[in-house]
């Protein structure tokens, strides 16, 4: 049977997506309302609507920022390996995957903002001529975020766009064929003229893979400012050079987890499972299960080194892993590195009853463990009487729901107006699969 990719092409232009992805954007779009009414009540009333208070100066703006980034990271780093290796899962996961990492970003990119106090000035951290020469710190953590921020952006944004340039070319010649004449015009915009020519073909594998191999070092930036944020501190738990590597390992499970949740939702609720197939839905589960593994020897390592460090450093692991948050702790653990492992079962790979819990478990784990260690790292307990631990008020739960809406949205407008898998990758692999 010829290899068609004309299902993955009819998806966008059909004209209406059921019930079910109204649905969904309607309460994606409550969400992201309520993001809206939460922001506006912070401007109005500032950053005292927050539980954060001394010693707890960070809370939810720093937990959920590390979180989503984290994300976004590890959805990037997924994509570029799988477009540097040329392998042949990138076909049906890179285009969701890029889009994933960049609704995360966007994501993340609120909380830097709203943390400034008047983020009305988040303009001030821009380096740009300024006639009253108030010229951002470079020293400061937040002028890191704008600029680690902006590059993921920018760099993620380019992979991702560059890489559906073909897709888009295709997309408005059979909008054209159906006569939604419109929408070939927004697609033939957006294709920037592409005919499929030589010419286009060698620019654009060049271009493309020029932009994933940028993508690698501003992977490592991010996740660089991130831990510095943190290091510059004279936190105890936080002062380690290993807290890199343990943001950088607990936050790929958590990106491969929302990837694999994507692709049990997308490939059943888009009919795609031709496309999104069993052997790629095995691969990406074991992905998962092994990024798991190694958070697990992340974990086991953090408690093993402690007891060979200094009196106060060790204090400070054993107040986050026995203290007031050690059920944040270990309940991370668990789900980070205990429930992916349900993933070596052939059904929970194939069944999205099984996949999307297991995937979005695996990321709230891995929020679990960001809030274990921003607020169980802020602990203090020298003297007799001491503050009151940290707790999350209302608009700060407003707010993380917010970003999970907004999320949501943008993933949804994805997959009504985009092919949600690589057409011209397919063509490509099943073209080289019919050479002798």
């Amino acid at each position: 049977m010829e290899f068609s990719t004309r299902p993955v092409s009819d998806q966008p232009l059909r004209g209406d997506f059921g019930w079910r992805f109204a649905a969904g954007v309607a309460g994606a779009g409550l969400l992201t309302l309520m993001l809206a009414y939460a922001v506006v009540a912070l401007l109005l009333r500032g950053t005292a609507l927050w539980g954060t208070n001394i010693p707890f100066v960070w809370g939810f703006d720093l937990i959920n920022y590390i979180w989503w980034i984290g994300i976004a990271n590890a959805a990037s780093l997924f994509a570029v390996v799988l477009v540097l290796r040329r392998h042949g899962l990138r076909t049906s996961v890179n285009r969701f995957a890029e889009a994933a990492a960049l609704a995360a970003v966007a994501a993340a990119a609120i909380y830097p903002i709203l943390h400034l106090g008047r983020p009305w000035l988040f303009y001030w951290t821009v380096p740009y001529p300024a006639t009253f020469e108030v010229w951002p710190n470079f020293r400061s953590t937040l002028v890191w975020d704008f600029w680690g921020i902006m590059s993921h952006v920018v760099v993620t944004g380019l992979f991702w766009y560059t890489g559906l340039i073909p897709d888009l070319a295709t997309m408005r010649d059979r909008a054209v064929a159906k006569g939604r004449m419109v929408q070939a015009q927004i697609y033939g915009l957006l294709a920037l003229g592409w005919r499929g020519s030589v010419r286009h073909w060698a620019r654009h594998q060049a271009a493309y893979r020029l932009v994933a191999a940028l993508v690698l070092p501003m992977l490592v930036s991010a996740q660089t400012i991130v831990a510095l944020e943190f290091a510059t501190t004279l936190v105890p738990e936080w002062h380690q050079a290993r807290l890199p590597l343990h943001v950088v390992a607990t936050g790929i499970p958590s990106g491969l987890g929302v990837v694999l949740a994507l692709a049990a939702l997308l490939r059943g609720g888009l009919g795609l499972t031709r496309y999104i197939d069993d052997e790629d839905m095995h691969l990406l589960g074991k992905l998962t299960a092994a990024a798991a593994l190694l958070c697990g020897y992340v974990y086991a390592e953090a408690l093993l080194v402690a007891l060979l460090e200094d009196a106060t450093t060790r204090q400070a692991m054993a107040a986050r892993a026995f203290g007031a948050y050690a059920a944040l702790y270990w309940g991370g653990a668990a789900l980070v590195v205990g429930l992916p492992q349900l993933l070596w079962f052939r059904r929970a790979r194939i069944k999205a009853r099984w996949a999307v819990p297991i995937g979005l478990g695996a990321a709230a784990g891995v929020w679990l463990d960001r809030f274990s260690l921003v607020a169980g790292g802020l602990v203090r307990d020298h003297l007799p009487s001491t503050a009151p631990l940290y707790a999350p008020t209302m608009p700060e739960w407003t707010l993380l729901l917010g970003s999970v809406g907004l999320f949501a949205l943008l993933m949804l407008a994805f997959a009504r107006f985009v092919p949600v898998v690589s057409m011209f990758e397919m063509r490509h692999e099943e073209s080289e699969a019919d050479v002798p």
